[in-house]
C-alpha cells in the first residue's frame, strides 16, 4: 500500500492497510491509523498523529513548525481524529509551549487552501470551507461550519453548532447555536436549519430562540442578560452551554447588527 516513489522515515508508523501515494514524504514521529489514505505531493512533519479512516489530499501540508516568532523548537505535535478529511493544499501547524498541540476532531471536513494555525482546537463534525484562514489558540466547538473566505482572529471561541457566512473577518466570539453573517460581523438567528439536520427538536430550537432574544433584543446588558436566563428560563444543557459561553468570554461576543449612520456612510 505504500508507493515506491514515497519517502517515509524508519521512526514513523503506519498502519498495515495504510494506502500512501507518490511523492508523498513522512517525518520521523508520525502516526497513520488504519485505513487512512494519504494522496500524492503531501508533507506529513514531525509530531502527526492522524486516525483511522481519514483522507489527505494532494499538496496538504501538516505539523509544519509554528509561525510564531515565540517558537524554540518545543517538540509539540498535531492530531487529526479519525474519519476526518483533509483536502487540497490545506496547512495544519504544530502547537507551541502554550498548549503544545494543535487538533482537529473526528469527522471533520476541511477544503482547500484552509489553514490552522498554532494550538487550535477544531471539534468533532466540523467544517471548514475553501480559503478559511485560522489564526492561532483559536477553539471551534463541534458542528461548527465556517464557510469559505473567513479569516479567525487569534484567541477567538466559535460555539457547537455555529454557522459563520462566507466572508467574514471574525474578531469576537461567536456563541453556540446561531449564524453570524454581515459585515461587521453580527448575531443573525439561531441557526435553526443546522440544528433540525442534527435532530435537534423544534421545542429545543424554540428555547434557544428565546434565550438569545433576551441577550440581544431585550436592552439587557450582558451581565443582566445571563443573570435573567438563569432566573426565568428553564435548566437544559442548551441554556447552561450557552451562558457558560459567554460568561467565560475574554474577547467578548458578536453585537447585534445596527446600521451606520448616514454620516459615517460618506
Amino acid at each position: 500500500m505504500i508507493h515506491p516513489h514515497t519517502y517515509i522515515h524508519p521512526n514513523a508508523r503506519l498502519a498495515e492497510n495504510a494506502k500512501v501515494d507518490p511523492f508523498t514524504v513522512i517525518h520521523q514521529n508520525v502516526e497513520i491509523g488504519a485505513g487512512t489514505w494519504i494522496g500524492s505531493n503531501v508533507t506529513i512533519m514531525e509530531g502527526v498523529k492522524i486516525g483511522k479512516n481519514c483522507r489527505i489530499f494532494p499538496g496538504a501540508v501538516l505539523g509544519a513548525v509554528p509561525q510564531d516568532l515565540k517558537y524554540r523548537d518545543e517538540e509539540t505535535y498535531v492530531e487529526i481524529g479519525d474519519n476526518t478529511t483533509i483536502r487540497e493544499f490545506v496547512t495544519i501547524h504544530r502547537g507551541t509551549s502554550y498548549r503544545w498541540k494543535t487538533s482537529v476532531g473526528k469527522n471533520c471536513l476541511i477544503m482547500a487552501y484552509s489553514h490552522i494555525a498554532h494550538d487550535c482546537i477544531v471539534g468533532d463534525n466540523c467544517i471548514m470551507s475553501n480559503n478559511s484562514q485560522m489564526a492561532g489558540h483559536v477553539v471551534m466547538g463541534d458542528y461548527a461550519w465556517v464557510a469559505g473566505f473567513t479569516a479567525i482572529h487569534q484567541f477567538v471561541k466559535i460555539g457547537q453548532h455555529a454557522f459563520i457566512a462566507g466572508g467574514s473577518l471574525v474578531r469576537k466570539d461567536v456563541p453556540p447555536y446561531i449564524k453570524a453573517i454581515r459585515n461587521p460581523l453580527s448575531y443573525g438567528g439561531v441557526n435553526s436549519v443546522g440544528l433540525k439536520r442534527r435532530g435537534f427538536s423544534l421545542d429545543k430550537i424554540n428555547a434557544i430562540l428565546d434565550i438569545y432574544r433576551i441577550i440581544y433584543n431585550k436592552g439587557l446588558n450582558t451581565t443582566k442578560a445571563l443573570e435573567y436566563i438563569e432566573e426565568e428560563m428553564p435548566a437544559s444543557d442548551e441554556r447552561d452551554e450557552i451562558v457558560g459561553f459567554i460568561r467565560e468570554s475574554e474577547r467578548g461576543i458578536i453585537k447585534r447588527f445596527s446600521k451606520p449612520d448616514a454620516d459615517d456612510e460618506q
